[in-house]
């Protein structure tokens, strides 16, 4: 009987790791499905490129996957029984069941609504393509002048203001911050930041929380707690953090505060170990000791490690360890423009950075490059596949160790 590896999830840790295995492990050994709810392989990251108009081209999962021997199936995870090693799953075929040797979790995360009255009614995000096609919609029905008000100083917040300015020109765009706009940039990066906004013609309101959310407005409070302001707002697009999916939690599995899965340092639960998490859904520590962020460089550190341990394990190889050391952050700021802000182990921005047209490039080099490698799975697929190493599991079937 073949092993069966399910991986949940074809987002940048999910895909990736598949294809990694696929070129790794034999396939008379192994049989690796895929599970993801959408068609298409989503690039998350360009996701407010799409809310903001541009015509962006999805890659069919079924293209990505044809000829690597990877079964695809197209449905929604809806539960995960470690105990029985199955996956329930719902799609248009109806419900159904996979069973799992070893399960690779990489759901990935949604937007964070973090209990704000009205934005789960009244907010848009970019955290989904559905939810960014639906922002994209009610954009091109504004008229001049309307108010666009994005909530959250952070990566994503930041690049969306950026592209929304950019792009609609005929918009009012505004970003809140609950802190200093850039706080944790360099100096030099922070200014460059700043000029780029005013560029742009963002407004700016720092030390602002947003309370709640309402039709044509939202309510702040500020930092201090004094609320009863207000900022006028056609729409509000809540880019304040993301979430995971609460499945894992449901299913028994140990995992953080955040609801994350909590792993060993080679990505495997430390709850069930015929379970593996990677990218937003994996509460991993990096090599400073502080845990991951949810971000497309940790998907790929944690993919590359959670599928480095499972090939090992399987084979019966040393499991070999790889770097979990975040090393900076790509900002993109509209289409001509970025900043790439280096960080020290603890995650502290170094006074270099790069900005301009020049980190623009090098961000979309990033991007084309993601997927490229997502769009070739088997690239540099070795002529030689491992074999698995049997032992007798604890129903007495002889699966792989």
């Amino acid at each position: 009987m073949k092993h069966r590896i399910v991986v949940l999830g074809a987002g940048y840790a999910g895909a990736f790791a598949a294809g990694n295995l696929t070129r790794r492990l034999s396939s008379a050994d192994t049989e690796i499905t895929v599970v993801n709810a959408e068609a298409d392989f989503v690039e998350r990251m360009r996701l407010h490129q799409l809310a903001a108009g541009q015509d962006l081209a999805f890659r069919k999962l079924a293209d990505v996957f044809a000829g690597t021997g990877v079964r695809l199936r197209l449905a929604r995870v809806t539960g995960v029984d470690p105990e029985r090693r199955t996956v329930a799953v719902t799609g248009e075929d109806g419900d159904g069941e996979l069973a799992y040797d070893t399960l690779l979790y990489a759901l990935g995360s949604s937007v964070a609504h973090h209990g704000v009255p009205g934005v789960a009614e009244y907010a848009y995000d970019v955290a989904g393509r559905s939810s960014a096609l639906r922002l994209r919609e009610r954009l091109a029905r504004l008229d001049e002048g309307s108010a666009v008000l994005v909530v959250g100083e952070g990566l994503t917040g930041i690049e969306t203001a950026t592209e929304f300015a950019e792009s609609r020109s005929d918009l009012s765009v505004a970003l809140a911050a609950r802190g200093e706009l850039g706080a944790w940039l360099s100096p030099k990066a922070r200014r460059h930041l700043r000029k780029a906004f005013d560029r742009l013609g963002i407004t700016v309101h720092e030390h602002t929380a947003i309370e709640a959310v309402e039709p044509t407005r939202a309510i702040t409070g500020g930092v201090s707690g004094v609320g009863g302001l207000s900022i006028p707002a056609d729409v509000t697009v809540w880019s304040a953090g993301f979430a995971v999916h609460p499945i894992a939690a449901a299913s028994g599995l140990e995992v953080a505060e955040t609801g994350q899965i909590v792993v060993d340092r080679t990505m495997r639960s430390v709850s069930h170990p015929d379970v593996y998490a990677a990218g937003d859904c994996a509460y991993a520590i990096g090599d400073n000791g502080r845990p991951l962020p949810m971000s497309c460089a940790s998907a790929g550190f944690t993919n590359m490690q959670a599928t480095a341990a499972i090939i090992a394990r399987l084979t019966g190889a040393e499991v070999p360890t790889t770097g979990l050391k975040y090393h900076g952050n790509h900002i993109s700021l509209g289409r001509r423009d970025a900043i790439f802000q280096m960080v020290d182990a603890d995650v502290r921005s170094k006074s270099w950075y790069l900005g301009g047209r020049t980190a623009a490039r090098l961000k979309a080099g990033v991007l084309k490059g993601a997927g490229w490698g997502i769009a070739h799975p088997t690239f540099g697929m070795p002529k030689r596949k491992h074999r698995l190493v049997t032992t007798p599991d604890r129903a007495g079937v002889r699966v792989a160790a």
